[in-house]
């Protein structure tokens, strides 16, 4: 029998296209913008990314087994409670967050300023500390639909290790 940890990796892929608004939701955070993202439910692709990753470490399926576009419980809502329910699922099979990286691809809104805020939302709301997460942004250098500003991309990976 080995005595390495039990630890699994997953990776979370989410976009989002722009549509009429006035702000979009990344990471928990409203940020003003000239447009909003098409969704069903508040169209945060960071969590929505960062859902599917950890859902995947736990083979536990994918954010739309758990959260379905059709259902319309989930039309308009909060990614930062799908997130704690996600993270409900984890504790109840033992798993533990290691730690958590994402990165944005967005040419807009600029979101670098709004990044200490977005760790601190899902810090509160994974239960672990700040420097367990890390979130990086950048954009695609104007090239394809993000550079042409018709979207936005999230990508995540987490490690997580058995709690038991």
């Amino acid at each position: 029998m080995s005595s390495l940890p039990k630890l699994r990796i997953g990776q979370g892929v989410d976009v989002h296209a722009f549509t009429t608004g006035d702000h979009v939701v990344l990471g928990g955070v409203r940020i003003p913008h000239t447009h909003g993202l098409l969704a069903h439910s508040d169209g945060d692709v960071l969590i929505h990314a960062l859902c599917d990753a950890l859902l995947g470490a736990a083979a536990l399926g994918d954010i739309g087994h758990h959260f379905p576009d059709t259902d319309p419980v989930y039309r308009g809502a909060d990614s930062r409670k799908l997130l704690r329910h996600v993270m409900q699922l984890l504790a109840e099979r033992a798993w533990s967050v290691v730690n958590a990286d994402m990165t944005l691809l967005a040419q807009a809104p600029r979101v670098a300023g709004h990044i200490p805020q977005m760790l601190a939302c899902l810090a509160e709301d994974m239960g672990v500390s700040v420097d367990q997460l890390s979130i990086k942004a950048t954009t695609s250098e104007r090239l394809g639909f993000v550079g042409r500003e018709e979207g936005i991309v999230a990508m995540a990976v987490v490690m997580l290790a058995a709690s038991v």
